[in-house]
């Protein structure tokens, strides 16, 4: 795991989330078919890259909830619905999240950033 990776990672959340489960589009993975989780990091793509992936996945994806409801629903794929109980998810439910997909990756990346400098605490 890399904080690269990490951006990546994101980039690719934000795509699933918005794209495929709320607004039903059949889109790629972000960074190509064999890296569908985004963690894989290509040596010739750098930070710069990864970012503005990650950006125009969160600008594409305002654009999508721009006029939705928070009671709006998406449709989950069959074989993800049962770690949520339902194959429908309100655009809510993908809001909240969503803050906790943010939540757990910024702390790992705290922790690898702890690995790397290795100062700990706040």
């Amino acid at each position: 795991m890399t904080l690269l990776g990490l951006v990546q990672h994101m980039a690719e959340v934000e795509r699933n989330w918005f794209q495929r489960v709320f607004a039903g589009l059949k889109v790629p993975p972000v960074f190509g078919e064999g890296n569908s989780d985004g963690f894989s990091v290509r040596p010739e793509q750098g930070l710069a890259e990864a970012t503005a992936a990650w950006q125009a996945e969160i600008a594409h994806g305002c654009e999508l909830v721009a006029d939705a409801l928070l009671d709006d629903s998406g449709s989950l794929p069959e074989q993800e619905a049962h770690q949520v109980g339902d194959q429908g998810v309100t655009l809510r439910w993908i809001m909240v999240h969503m803050i906790e997909e943010y939540a757990r990756h910024n702390g790992h990346a705290d922790l690898i950033r702890e690995r790397i400098d290795g100062a700990t605490g706040a």
